[in-house]
Parts: structure tokens; C-alpha cells; sequence
């Protein structure tokens, strides 16, 4: 989830509400996604930002081998504590990593992995291009690129679903930013701009999804729903026309050259 201090504030509110119906959306449907585009058999991950670990372990589960890299302490211990109630083969396969994505050169050298996540990070980056553009000094050739970023093309929808007038209005005036619900001012991203700038970088983009497209404009404290039936609705929304031009969230699935 970080590879800076910029999202530290928001620490404590987001690890209280990762088993809220909306981030429970985002991350299933984020595995499932990403899923597709991964072969069956075990591969090297390195998931830059890894945050709480919801998308290592359940790769880790999976067989593949993850490495977890994360700036935040206080993220990595969440990862550790869900990490330890994982069989000992699932704990064996992750390994984490304290440590800036900026510093993937550094920490890993030459190492390569067949797919590299970039989840919830760019966001907060003054411009995604150069970090993307490190780590993919880490990617095998052939191999994998997960990015998803906040969606600059209806970065007005949520705040008017939620009466925030002034917020909604504001973000047709200045699209690539805005204040998200940990109260950290963040940078969106233009779905045909994303796009852009992963081909400048020589990534050919294979499929792109929307993530939360209907549950988005949920309270935090939103009680339990039928989860089977709202994750239906939203892996449908994530891959239709125009629902998934209106979700929160967009994920890119990118492919180096072999």
C-alpha cells in the first residue's frame, strides 16, 4: 500500500476497516482479476506495497512464491499477524520486505519476478511514470505488470453519490486530484493517460477492469451484505461497458516484451 510516508496518517483507519464490505470488494475482485492473467504454475511475485497482505497470501496460497515489500512498519506487522494464522507452507512462500519501491534496484539487483503488483500506490506519486519505470528493472522477460490507480475519468461520482457537492465540483476543475476517506490528498489517473504511459515504457496492456464500481459510494461502517451476490454484481460491472469506465478504481493488466 506505501512506498513513501504519504499514506502513513491513513494507517490505523485503513487497517480498521479491511473487512468492510468495500474493501473486501476491492480486494477479492482485484485477485480474481489478476488471477486470469497468472499461469497455474508457481511464479516469482514481488508485491510493491503489499500493505496488510491481502493479495500476497492469498497468492501465497495459491503456491506462487511472494516477495512483500512495504515502507510502513506498522503495515508489514498487520501482514506478519495474518501471515502466522497461514499454514507453515503458506508462510514459507512470503517473504517481507521493509523498504521504498524506489529502492527495488537496490534491494533486489539483478533478480527479476514473472509479475511485479503495484496496487493502491501511484496515487500517491506527483507522476506514476517514474516509478513504474524502476520497477521494471525487476520484471522478467514476457512477464507481468499489476497496476491499479485511482480513476481520474469519474473522480467526480463518489462525492456527489455522498452529497459532497463542493468536492464533486472541484473535480471537474482539477481531475487529477483529490482528498480520499483517509483525508490524504491523492492523484487519479485517466484511464487513456495509464494507458499511455505503460506503452511509452514498453508495456503492452493486455486487459484493464474496474474495482468497485457499485459499492464505492458505501459508508465505512456499511453493515454486511449477501458478499456472494455484491461481488457478482461488481465482477460484472468491472468488465462491462460503461459500468467499469464509472468504477473507483482502474486495474491494468500490463505484459513486458519476451
Amino acid at each position: 500500500m506505501t512506498t513513501s510516508s504519504a499514506f502513513e496518517p491513513g494507517t490505523g483507519r485503513w487497517l480498521t476497516n479491511i473487512d468492510k464490505v468495500r474493501q473486501v470488494v476491492r480486494q477479492e475482485l482485484v485477485s480474481r482479476q489478476l488471477t486470469a492473467h497468472l499461469p497455474a504454475a508457481p511464479v516469482d511475485v514481488l508485491d510493491v506495497g503489499c500493505g496488510q497482505g491481502s493479495q500476497a497470501i492469498r497468492l501465497a496460497r495459491a503456491g506462487h512464491r511472494v516477495t512483500g515489500l512495504d515502507a510502513s512498519d506498522r503495515m508489514l506487522d498487520a501482514c506478519r499477524e495474518a501471515l502466522w494464522t497461514e499454514p507453515a507452507e503458506v508462510r514459507e512462500r512470503l517473504t517481507l520486505v521493509g523498504g521504498d519501491g524506489h529502492a527495488v534496484p537496490d534491494l533486489f539487483g539483478d533478480r527479476t519476478f514473472d509479475a511485479v503488483l503495484c496496487h493502491g500506490v501511484l496515487m500517491y506519486q506527483p507522476d506514476p511514470a517514474p516509478l513504474l519505470r524502476i520497477l521494471l528493472t525487476a520484471v522478467a522477460p514476457g512477464g507481468l505488470v499489476s497496476v491499479l490507480v485511482r480513476n481520474g475519468d469519474a473522480l467526480a461520482f463518489r462525492p456527489a453519490l455522498l452529497g459532497n457537492w463542493r468536492q464533486a465540483y472541484d473535480a471537474f476543475t482539477s481531475p487529477a486530484m483529490y482528498v480520499n476517506r483517509l483525508g490524504i490528498e491523492a492523484r487519479a489517473d485517466r484511464l487513456g493517460d495509464m494507458h499511455a504511459t505503460l506503452h511509452g515504457l514498453g508495456l503492452t496492456v493486455e486487459a484493464w477492469y474496474g474495482v468497485r464500481t457499485l459499492t464505492d459510494a458505501l459508508p465505512d461502517e456499511a453493515p454486511p451484505a449477501d458478499i456472494t451476490l455484491v461481488l457478482d454484481c461488481e465482477e460484472r460491472a468491472g468488465r462491462t461497458d460503461p459500468y467499469r469506465h464509472m468504477a473507483a478504481l482502474y486495474h491494468l493488466i500490463g505484459r513486458t516484451a519476451r
